[in-house]
């Protein structure tokens, strides 16, 4: 048996005779190959992901086909929201106004009832405060009406009257009262007082919503 000729193969018939030995283990080559195709793939992908991200970064992230997308709904949300709407309110020559002195000063209801109906207001029943009023009422003055008129007709007389006390009572009628109390000296002047019904009257833009994204 010669020297190269592995053991258990013995015999002529496995007998080396030539310049090439026979192979004991599996190539590696091939699995080589297939594993340095894999990594280059991947390498590839990893590659174009990148770039994909940087491109969108750059860009906004072009989503600029879709009208429902995040962008929309941020527009959407920082819109300036419509104005509010308020009551119709009455003007002056609509209101009629009731004024009644509780103080202990004489002639404040005719005067101040006189300037009202200058500046447009309808005047009903002049004179002196009931009991309840007379000479308890410390601040300016106080208005009195219907419940629904603490929205409309009140908010009208109150432009002519700075730091006046809004009521509400019982009675069936559409006319307020003003009472005079022992602050009062006297109605707004007719400039101040106009330019408050002015604002009163123009509606208001609410609050903006704010930014989300």
């Amino acid at each position: 048996m010669s020297m190269l000729t592995p053991p258990g193969m013995g015999g002529r018939e496995y007998r080396i005779t030539g310049g090439k030995y026979p192979r004991m283990r599996p190539p590696r080559r091939r699995g080589r190959l297939v594993a340095a195709v894999v990594a280059s793939v991947a390498a590839l992908g990893l590659t174009g992901w990148g770039a994909l991200q940087l491109i969108d970064v750059f860009t906004g992230g072009g989503d600029t086909a879709s009208a429902t997308g995040p962008a929309a709904r941020c527009r959407t949300k920082a819109a300036a929201a419509p104005a509010t709407r308020l009551e119709p309110l009455p003007k002056p020559a609509g209101i009629t106004v009731n004024v009644y002195n509780a103080t202990r000063r004489t002639g404040l209801a005719k005067s101040t009832a006189d300037e009202l109906k200058k500046r447009g207001f309808r005047i009903g029943q002049v004179g002196n405060a009931s009991k309840q009023y007379d000479k308890k009422v410390k601040g300016t003055g106080i208005l009195l009406g219907t419940p629904a008129a603490q929205h409309t007709a009140l908010r009208v007389l109150a432009t002519q009257l700075a730091h006046a006390d809004l009521r509400a009572d019982t009675r069936k009628g559409t006319d307020v009262d003003l009472i005079i109390g022992d602050a009062f000296k006297g109605l707004a002047k007719q400039e101040t007082a106009h330019r408050a019904l002015t604002e009163l009257a123009t509606p208001k833009p609410a609050a903006t919503g704010k930014k989300s994204c």
